[in-house]
């Protein structure tokens, strides 16, 4: 059985981050990884360009049943430490949207950097290594592979959750997790598109390709001011995806199409027009023509319709109402919400607190973050935190 001080079961963006900073502090690391290639999430990710991480990273935009618990991570481990290491490795970058940042050539260059990280830092990485078993032994761990026995000191957890099964995805980490008596909270897909009820689908699904920009709103009120992208299967789109993080079976998503009082203030300036007129100025035609079959609307001169017509158009404009059939599930899931309950462990080390030296990092804890990088920030301060320690 071939001893090391530290073993990180998985080689994604936390389980990197977590070896290189292990390494740097002499530990002897192996980083095992069941797949064929390193960091495959990171290199499908923002289009193949990695959304690293984001100017405007806060607590407030992270997912969990106790939402202080990001807060010491985020704070010891920042997304301006992640830019300087970027910037050290020479990687151009830019800000799209709304803090994203974005390689301006590949995602590539962040794995390359990441491992680059880990080979200075004399940590040994072992590809296709699949984990028949993990048990304790004594103050530290057994880890048997289809190739081989090891044992550590320290084991670190970070093989991610259920989202995109095409590049491996498992429940690994959570059976693990439930092998040494920890909770695990229910998982669903998050950061991910819906899809339709039947009704809608007849009348929705011609506007495959139609997209605007729109605020939706979850049942808890929850705002996403981001676009709307109709799909064959149902809807997506930024705005769609950040909110369905916040959506539970059975619930509607409003979108605010237009803001309350545009109409009035058409009818105002503009009362002879036709209602269907002057909202193909706001909104793309394809989706008035919907709205007006859909939803029964008349359509004739603005000037024609009465205060009662006029508030009940304002309302659906503003609060246009959907019912989702559902998602897609993790095909296509960014995220995997829930996992590892973070009352497991301390927000500090991420150690499990009954079990000394077993730690869990990344997408397997219950932390799930927005849209735009905020995921991959919490896998480097996780992974970074741990490695202090580890």
């Amino acid at each position: 059985m071939k001893a090391w001080d530290v073993i990180v079961i998985g080689a994604g963006a936390a389980g990197l981050m977590c070896a290189a900073e292990a390494g740097k502090r002499g530990r002897r690391v192996l980083l095992l990884d069941h797949g064929k290639r390193i960091g495959r999430k990171i290199l499908m990710s923002g289009g193949g360009r990695c959304n690293f991480t984001n100017y405007f990273i806060e607590p407030g935009a992270f997912l969990c049943e106790n939402p202080h618990f990001v807060k010491s991570a985020l704070a010891r481990y920042t997304q301006w430490d992640f830019i300087a290491l970027v910037e050290k490795h020479g990687i151009a970058y830019h800000e799209k949207t709304l803090g994203q940042l974005f390689c301006d050539d590949s995602a590539q260059n962040i794995v390359d950097m990441l491992v680059k990280e880990c080979d200075d830092a004399g940590v040994t990485i072992r590809l296709r290594s699949n984990i028949d078993s993990v048990a304790s032994l004594g103050e530290g761990f057994a880890v048997t592979t289809d190739n081989d026995q090891y044992s550590c000191q320290s084991l670190v957890v970070a093989s991610g959750g259920l989202s995109m099964p095409k590049i491996g995805a498992s429940a690994f980490g959570y059976k693990l997790a439930e092998q040494f008596g920890l909770k695990v909270l229910p998982t669903r897909a998050g950061l991910v598109p819906f899809t339709l009820q039947p009704e809608d689908k007849a009348t929705l699904e011609p506007l495959a390709g139609v997209s605007l920009p729109v605020v939706a709103e979850s049942e808890d009120g929850t705002r996403f001011a981001e676009n709307l992208l109709f799909t064959h299967r149902g809807v997506s789109g930024p705005s769609v995806l950040q909110i369905s993080s916040y959506w539970q079976a059975g619930e509607q998503v409003h979108f605010e199409l237009l803001p309350a009082g545009r109409l009035t203030q058409g009818i105002a300036d503009s009362p002879n027009q036709e209602l269907k007129t002057w909202l193909s100025r706001h909104l793309p035609k394809r989706l008035v023509d919907t709205l007006l079959e859909r939803e029964k609307i008349t359509n004739k001169p603005l000037k024609q319709y009465v205060p009662k017509e006029v508030a009940a158009i304002e309302q659906l404009l503003a609060a246009w109402p959907l019912k989702p059939g559902g998602t897609e599930g993790y095909r296509t899931a960014e995220v995997t919400l829930g996992g590892v309950d973070t009352d497991e462990l301390s927000s500090k080390t991420m150690m499990a607190k009954k079990v000394p030296n077993l730690y869990f990092i990344g997408e397997v804890v219950d932390v799930s973050g927005w849209l735009g990088g905020y995921n991959f920030q919490w896998a480097w301060s996780a992974g970074w935190c741990a490695g202090q320690v580890v």
